[in-house]
């Protein structure tokens, strides 16, 4: 252990902190006492460098030992680092020559595939040459014929020249002459082969189409049949007795005046017992004047007052009958969005007749009809039934307003907001302006359906007289036909032709050419059939 060491500094701050009362000999003995110490300390600190010189030297032989130690390990590190660096070239080395071996290889196999190519590249340069040496043959060749074909052409102009000669020398005819004969025969042939080809390509197309039309006709018939009763425009009302006649005529005439002004019908009273008949071509009007003329009878009263207070309370119910009539008939078919005043006018209908058939129910036979139609052909069947619903709904004012029913139905139903395929089929199913729809032709067919139908209509006299001769006289009007005859109620015309100037093929287009006709300048409901007769008579007399 390392003594203890004591400084002056400490030595005197001791002797100066004992008592100053002490007398003299404490002073000597104070003074003893601190040369004592100060000895005691020179001793100490003598030790204390000796024992740090030990020290050092200790310190050194460590520090010695320890740079020798650290010498030793820097020296295995460095051997180390340097094997593995070599190790490491070695790799790298290693590495390298693989790579180069790898680059060597792909050159070698490059300059294998540059090779097969160059000698593909000279067979393909060898074959071209081989084929530009045989199209210089083939050119030549060809150079050679052409010149041959040339000399042969030069001979066959002057052969056909030196016939041409001779044919007009033998014929004794010119050359335009020849020409026109020629084009003569041949006008004949191809009226004969154009006969032929329409013949063979409508009797296919009406094959093909009169099969599927009158499958999906029959099935629309069938699966909607409605009755028809058909109408008259002469009404006849009953009287109970010969007497009320007197009253209905009244004092020179009052009454039967009032009743005709008021309601604008015919009132005709005539010998015939227990009737009176109405006669108007207006059936609203007609309406009106019979069931007016049914109250006054049942009423009793009748003079002219009494008479214009019932036809006016009439003419007022028939106004609101009217737009019921509209309404359950739009139900009936099934509408959406149907104006008032178009409804107001279908209402109309219900008191106007075509032929005697009912026009009101005709339109809502030609909706389902329509329908049936339009869906069979995968069109829209709600739009088919508006469009043949409104087909015929010019007839409601087609007496106030110049022109067809059909433009004026259009040109009212387009101010009401109407479609354009339903503005089409009102204006062209009379073909009056041409389909841009396929609605318009289904509207047609169905609107000759309803009318054709047995029972549905009816003619005068008159018209159907004229019918007939119309019939007869487009037919007589074509070249080759002798007679011409209107049978079957019209629905057929037969038309004799001679044989002589018509032959077979001819015979058909003929009878295509007259329906065509028939269809375009003539208006009758439903279809007529064209029979073209041909025979060939051979004569002879026995003597």
């Amino acid at each position: 252990m390392n003594a203890p060491s004591y400084s002056l500094t400490a030595l005197t701050e001791a002797a100066q902190s004992a008592p100053l009362t002490l007398g003299m000999d404490n002073t000597v003995a104070g003074i003893g006492m601190a040369v004592a110490a100060l000895a005691g300390a020179g001793l100490g600190a003598w030790i204390s460098v000796g024992r740090n010189r030990k020290a050092l030297a200790a310190g050194d032989a460590q520090a010695k030992a320890l740079v020798e130690q650290a010498r030793q390990e820097a020296k295995s590190e460095a051997e180390r680092l340097r094997l593995e660096a070599e190790k490491s070239a070695l790799e790298r080395k290693a590495r390298a020559e693989q790579e180069l071996e790898a680059a060597r290889a792909e050159a070698r196999e490059t300059e294998r595939r540059l090779t097969k190519r160059e000698d593909t590249i000279d067979r393909k340069e060898q074959s071209l040459a081989q084929k530009e040496e045989n199209n210089a043959k083939a050119a030549e060749s060809l150079r050679q014929r052409e010149a041959v074909a040339i000399r042969k052409g030069e001979e066959l102009e002057r052969t056909l020249a030196e016939q041409r000669e001779t044919l007009m020398r033998l014929s004794g005819m010119t050359k335009d002459q020849a020409r026109e004969a020629l084009l003569s025969r041949v006008e004949d042939d191809c009226r004969h082969e154009v006969g032929k080809v329409a013949r063979r390509i409508i009797e296919e197309a009406e094959s093909e189409a009169k099969s599927k039309a009158r499958e999906i006709t029959l099935m629309a018939i069938q699966r909607y049949a409605s009755e028809h009763t058909s109408e008259s425009t002469v009404r006849s009302v009953a009287i109970p007795s010969d007497d009320m006649k007197g009253r209905i005529i009244g004092r020179e005439g009052r009454n039967i005046r009032a009743i005709e002004k008021a309601t604008g019908a015919d009132i005709i009273v005539d010998d015939t017992p227990g009737v009176i008949v109405v006669s108007c071509f207006d059936k609203v009007r007609q309406a009106v004047a019979v069931e007016s003329l049914e109250r006054l009878i049942a009423d009793g009263r009748m003079h002219p007052t009494r008479i214009e207070e019932i036809v006016e309370k009439v003419r007022s119910e028939t106004d609101e009958r009217i737009l019921r009539y509209g309404r359950d008939a739009i139900a009936e078919v099934n509408l959406r969005g149907i104006h008032p005043k178009i409804s107001e006018a279908m209402g109309k209908l219900h008191y106007r007749t075509s032929y005697g058939q009912n026009v009101l129910r005709h339109s809502i036979e030609v909706a389902f009809l329509c329908q049936i139609i339009a869906e069979q052909l995968g069109l829209d069947g709600a739009v088919a039934r508006r469009c043949g619903f409104l087909h015929d709904i010019g007839k409601a004012m087609d007496h106030e307003m110049e022109g067809g029913h059909p433009k004026i139905g259009m040109d009212f139903a387009r101010q009401f907001g109407e479609k354009e395929p339903v503005l089409n089929a009102i204006g062209g199913h009379h073909a009056d302006i041409p389909a841009t729809s396929f609605y318009t032709p289904i509207v047609m067919a169905a609107d000759a359906v309803s009318s054709a139908r047995p029972g549905a209509r009816r003619e005068s006299m008159e018209k159907y007289v004229q019918r007939l001769h119309e019939l007869q006289d487009i037919a007589l009007s074509f070249r080759g036909v002798t007679e011409a005859h209107a049978i079957q109620a019209g629905r057929e015309v037969r038309v004799m032709i001679d044989a002589a100037k018509v032959d077979d093929d001819e015979a058909f287009l003929i009878a295509h050419q007259i329906a065509k006709r028939v269809s375009e300048e003539m208006t009758f409901p439903g279809e007529i059939r064209v029979t073209v007769l041909r025979e060939t008579r051979a004569v002879e007399y026995a003597r």
